[in-house]
């Protein structure tokens, strides 16, 4: 085991480190809470790719996919997750350029939801996106500290309050321009790292033919592309992947920030390429553990790290620390983020003649909430997949809904708001994790078998269905050309940091 003390060094001097480069790279270039929350057309197509790609791969990829690889399905789970991870990213090029049309001044989600379907719709946006970035920054404070209390037994509270404690730090300073700076280097060591990592323990571990056949002579499923478990495991969690990005402020955020249409495209599909070898070299991790035995005395959710200590001398287990910690800070910073962006986008929305440096203090406080909250339920140890399915339920219910609404002006919002509880419903009936809570209702016994595969299909097939027949049997006759006059700017200057800004700048 790594020293506790080791570890914890390390930790600090990446989060440092990282801090220090958001702080010094944003200074004089936050000047207004819109800078804070939108970062508007300040992206190139090089930065938009770098952002999207430590935004969206977070810790998780180091945790999810190998859990996934090793107790889901094996080969097939980890090929369903890596393709699944880069769909929504290609989804995201013409919906984003769709957004930038129909609400070029925006700033969130639940500013079309409010525009577009009215405070029922809003509202249930608002929980369902809100709740679901939560969950995700709980579920990577929970990655990151299980992984550390694995390699140096490093107590869990601790991991979680020092990188959450960090990431505040900047994204308080600097908002979304912080975000994206860190990100753009973040993805610049991340992704090279990953590599080598991998690269390394196939060598350390006797070679790819060594790995197969142990694999295949422990668990001859786990290599499989055929085996059932692992192709349905692909298939709902790309659904949910989709679902999940569709309603996250972040993506959202940087649609906004991309300089132009091209940048977003490119940025967007370059990023959909890349994440796919990512995601497959971090979940074969999960199938070489599964197969080597290591997961019989650790969990599932740090396979990663089982296979780094059984391949490798110390000093590279503590090198793979640092990288957990820039995944995880990379994405905590973007939920931060676009967390405080809702409320304060809505908080301007609300106030007749908002105060600029009330917004800002309102958007700085609830980064700080969140962040608190965040840290507190990563230190309890829940499975991180589990979590982040928890989350994905609730997106999938609702993207197609909400997407719809940019594309068709008959949808009204009780017909969206239908459509979405009903999809709710039904996937919640069959989510396994929510069995237990949902037996001690009355009348459970009629509910139909958990699956997660009937869950998110069943909830993203009825939430579609029912779209389609509010839009046939409805007209709401919503004006899509006129959404953006519902937005307010936020422009006007306030201090960056405490540095007053001088007339004329």
């Amino acid at each position: 085991m790594t020293s506790t003390a080791l570890t914890l060094g390390v930790t600090a001097l990446t989060v440092l480190s990282v801090t220090g480069v958001g702080l010094l790279a944003v200074r004089g270039r936050v000047r207004s809470v819109e800078d804070f929350i939108a970062a508007r057309d300040s992206v190139d197509r090089g930065t938009m790719t770098a952002t999207v790609v430590a935004s969206t791969m977070g810790a998780w990829i180091l945790f999810s996919p190998a859990e996934a690889g090793a107790a889901f399905g094996g080969l097939p789970a980890v090929l369903g997750y890596a393709l699944g991870s880069a769909v929504p990213l290609l989804c995201f090029v013409p919906v984003g350029r769709r957004i930038r049309e129909v609400m070029p001044a925006g700033h969130s989600l639940t500013e079309f939801a409010y525009a577009r379907f009215g405070p029922a719709m809003y509202a249930f946006v608002l929980v369902v996106s809100v709740f679901y970035m939560f969950v995700f920054l709980a579920a990577e404070m929970t990655g990151i500290a299980g992984a550390l209390s694995l390699v140096a037994d490093v107590p869990l509270w601790q991991t979680s309050a020092l990188v959450g404690g960090f990431v505040l730090v900047y994204t308080v300073y600097g908002g979304l321009v912080a975000s994206i700076v860190t990100d753009t280097v973040q993805t610049l060591v991340v992704l090279p790292l990953l590599a080598a990592g991998f690269g390394g323990a196939v060598v350390a571990l006797g070679g790819p033919a060594e790995l197969h056949a142990t694999a295949v002579a422990a668990e001859p499923t786990l290599l499989d592309p055929g085996f059932r478990p692992g192709v349905e495991f692909g298939v709902y969690v790309a659904v949910a992947i989709l679902g999940s990005n569709m309603l996250n402020q972040g993506m959202w955020q940087r649609v906004y920030a991309a300089d132009g249409d091209r940048a977003l495209r490119d940025g967007l599909a370059v990023a959909a390429v890349a994440v796919v070898p990512m995601v497959l070299l971090a979940g074969l991790f999960g199938v070489a553990a599964a197969g080597l035995g290591l997961t019989d005395s650790g969990p599932a959710s740090v396979a990663f790290f089982l296979v780094l200590e059984a391949a490798f001398p110390t000093w590279v287990t503590v090198v793979v620390v640092a990288l957990a910690v820039l995944l995880v800070m990379s994405s905590a910073d973007t939920m931060f983020n676009a967390i405080a962006s809702v409320v304060t986008a809505d908080l301007a929305r609300l106030l007749d003649r908002p105060d600029e440096r009330r917004l800002w203090t309102v958007g700085r406080g609830l980064t700080v909430v969140v962040a608190a909250g965040a840290v507190v339920v990563g230190a309890q140890g829940y499975s991180v997949l589990e979590l982040f399915l928890t989350a994905d339920l609730l997106a999938v219910a609702v993207f197609v809904p909400f997407l719809a609404g940019l594309y068709t002006p008959r949808l009204s919002g009780g017909g969206a708001l239908a459509a979405s509880v009903a999809g709710l419903a039904v996937g919640v009936a069959r989510f396994p994790p929510l069995r237990g809570p949902l037996t001690a209702l009355p009348g459970a016994s009629v509910l139909p078998a958990p699956s997660f595969l009937a869950s998110f299909l069943g909830a993203a097939v009825v939430a579609t269905a029912l779209t389609a027949l509010a839009a046939a049997v409805g007209d709401a006759g919503a004006d899509l050309e006129t959404l953006d006059r519902e937005v307010r700017r936020l422009d006007d200057p306030v201090a960056d940091g405490g540095e007053e800004e001088e007339d004329g700048r």
